[in-house]
């Protein structure tokens, strides 16, 4: 996938923006979805912070049947795709899809081993799962990659997934401009994901990413659950402006 065929799924040329919702239970979630949906988000990803994946899918599975066209990814913490990918096949046969997967582990080898990346590999094609792959690289809580190798990383990340992603080094830290610039560079017309520190006061800065994941720069403030509709309305009219016309 390249960055215009990114831009044109979701009808849009800029950043597109993909909120990330802290999931606890089913109700809270498709509240929390009815505020995106309102604000005219293309679709979102949702995230178990609070507990294991097999308390997950019940939520997954109760958020898609509310929102039956709904571009929804999901986030399984702490679990790479060798694990996730037959789970998200499974939930495909089932008939409950989920349209993108997003591991803050990719484990992309700079050095170009990549055994483990192999692996996923190997597992995604195996499950038949059909969605796209947002896999982390050079991502924050995950081993450290020398900013002198995040090229090759980046590189490397090419070989294995949809949307290359990456982060500042912790939760609702900026990146830092130059490691996209590098990465940017590296990765060429494949789509940038960013999925920490974004807001809509910095998001000009960001300009050049391809999809902003974001959470607590838009949430309600001192809640990690839940999102505030004027912050979120303030980040898609700066996002929109961005944008160079819709896509088609």
């Amino acid at each position: 996938m390249n960055r215009n065929e990114f831009h044109k799924q979701f009808k849009t040329s800029g950043p597109v923006v993909l909120p990330v919702i802290h999931v606890l239970d089913s109700i809270r979630t498709c509240k929390n979805v009815e505020v995106l949906l309102e604000a005219g988000v293309p679709g979102c990803f949702l995230i178990n912070h609070d507990f294991a994946p097999e308390q997950f899918l019940p939520i997954i599975r109760d958020t898609r049947t509310a929102f039956p066209s709904l571009w929804m990814g999901v986030n399984f913490l702490a679990v790479t795709g060798k694990d996730a990918f037959p789970i998200l096949g499974q939930l495909q046969a089932e008939g409950c899809q989920v349209d993108a997967y997003w591991a803050d582990d990719a484990c992309i080898d700079e050095d170009s081993s990549n055994t483990e990346a192999i692996a996923i590999a190997e597992a995604r094609q195996e499950s038949g799962w059909n969605g796209l792959y947002f896999g982390g690289t050079a991502f924050k809580k995950q081993r450290e990659i020398a900013p002198n190798r995040y090229a090759d990383a980046a590189r490397e990340a090419c070989k294995f997934m949809d949307v290359i992603t990456t982060s500042g080094v912790a939760t609702g830290q900026e990146a830092d401009l130059g490691k996209l610039k590098t990465f940017r560079v590296a990765i060429g017309e494949r789509p940038l994901a960013v999925a920490s520190g974004l807001s809509p006061e910095n998001a000009k800065d960001y300009a050049d990413v391809d999809c902003f994941m974001i959470a607590t720069g838009i949430n309600e403030p001192g809640n990690f659950y839940d999102i505030d509709p004027v912050r979120l309305a303030e980040l898609m009219f700066i996002t929109r402006s961005l944008s160079k016309g819709t896509s088609s």
